[in-house]
């Protein structure tokens, strides 16, 4: 998989409780200071210039601008541990702004739980800040101490995030991707209509459709239809990891028009994503899959290379048929016989396509998920069990693109020259999941 964006650390919105004295408007001076880390993280999430200089230029002046505040409140208002637990949270959560790991930052949160334990969101930004440097198990730890003083919709999204992050290089890969499917779960229960948690449920069962070998649907389906619950948060409208994230899972799924609406979108509200590469390579994959249609065989040729399927016999209940004959959707109980004619190179994980011909030497566009680029090759026969067909249509910029598809989700559904594919051509796609203050 490629590195899939993540959300921002979840100690971006939280605040304190309110200590005491009130002073100027009636607030006091942790909580204007308060109010301003709020407003730096804000400008962190929300803020994408083109140059990345540009955005640590205004972190920095702006978190010099919080600690500044701090600087200044009065020492008998930072006396008792609650007072000084606040003040120490938030000169941590300041100085943790920034992407690397910041030593001074998590000394600081530590002073902060120690002085106040039940300062949830000190525990949030302290697992956030350890996160950075590494240690995904203090981190870990800390989310887990901070969800054992209640259930926490921040909490329970950056245990989701952390997971997927541990889950990477381990042999307990897919545990771990359903566990912080299940605490993506839970963080959307205790706030339904809070962008922010669909958006990581979402970013969940992207990652489980890769760890499971780029094959599921189910995954992908689940994924678009958490991001676009997300969209529903007028929020939600700033984040274009958002964009990017449901772009991706609409490129798997061949939702090429909607992936390029999404990317564009993505790429508008941050230039430094990549987003506009996407585009340009789904337009190629396109351009690609064009030409390779319209690069034909001559007839003859074509009934001389498709007349060895005619001795194919079947070994199962299931009924031969051509492109002609299928239906729209799942087809079962029926099998395509084909001629790969050309493998259609692009730059995806997945699907692999190939140039295809049936017994009735009509071509079309054969897309096949959890196989190796090597596991069929040019001029091999193939039996499509229970295919999925449909008609791929997509338009952009004033240019329209239309094949026959069909597509193949299991290694199960297909045998290359009569044979079941070898295990070793079995596709298993990796994870970068990672976190991304």
């Amino acid at each position: 998989m490629s590195a899939q964006k993540q959300p921002a650390g979840a100690c971006a919105s939280s605040g304190p409780a309110r200590p005491e004295p009130e002073e100027e408007g009636g607030r006091t001076p942790l909580e204007r200071a308060a109010d301003a880390a709020q407003e730096l993280y804000r400008l962190r999430d929300t803020f994408f210039p083109r140059d990345p200089a540009e955005k640590t230029a205004a972190l920095r002046a702006r978190a010099d601008a919080a600690l500044a505040l701090l600087d200044a409140i009065p020492p008998e208002q930072k006396k008792s541990p609650q007072q000084r637990g606040v003040f120490e949270f938030l000169r941590g959560k300041i100085l943790d702004v920034f992407p690397d790991y910041h030593k001074e930052a998590e000394d600081h949160l530590s002073k902060a739980v120690k002085l106040n334990p039940s300062l949830v969101d000190a525990w949030l930004c302290l697992g956030n800040c350890i996160w950075k440097k590494g240690d995904l198990s203090a981190a870990k730890n800390c989310f887990s101490l901070a969800l054992s003083k209640g259930s926490d919709k921040k909490i329970l999204f950056q245990l989701s995030m952390l997971e997927r992050s541990m889950a990477q290089g381990s042999e307990d890969q897919t545990v771990l991707v359903e566990e912080s499917i299940k605490h993506a779960k839970e963080a959307v229960m205790l706030d339904i209509k809070d962008g922010n948690s669909w958006y990581n449920m979402g970013n969940a069962y992207l990652t489980s459709f890769f760890v499971g070998g780029a094959w599921d649907h189910t995954k992908l389906h689940h994924s678009v239809k958490a991001y676009q619950n997300a969209e529903k948060d007028k929020t939600m409208s700033l984040n274009p990891d958002l964009y990017y994230n449901c772009a991706t899972a609409d490129k798997y799924l061949e939702n090429y028009e909607r992936a390029l609406r999404g990317f564009e979108a993505a790429a508008l509200k941050d230039p430094g994503l990549g987003a506009d590469r996407e585009v340009q390579k789904i337009i190629s994959l396109l351009d690609k899959l064009e030409n390779a249609m319209k690069g034909q065989l001559r007839s003859k040729r074509l009934a001389s290379l498709v007349s060895s399927l005619n001795g194919v016999i079947l070994k199962s209940f299931h009924r031969k048929a051509t492109i002609s004959e299928l239906s729209k959707g799942l087809n079962k109980a029926i099998a395509v016989l084909g001629k790969v004619v050309l493998l259609i190179r692009h730059d995806n994980v997945a699907p692999l396509y190939y140039l295809t011909c049936d017994l009735d030497q009509s071509y079309f566009i054969l897309s096949i998920y959890g196989l190796r680029d090597d596991a069929i090759k040019e001029g091999d026969r193939v039996v499509l069990y229970e295919p999925y067909y449909r008609i791929l249509e997509a338009s952009w910029k004033d240019k329209r693109y239309q094949f026959k598809s069909v597509r193949v989700d299991f290694p199960d559904q297909i045998l290359i020259n009569e044979k079941a594919p070898d295990p070793q051509h079995v596709a298993r796609a990796s994870i970068h999941a990672h976190n991304k203050p």
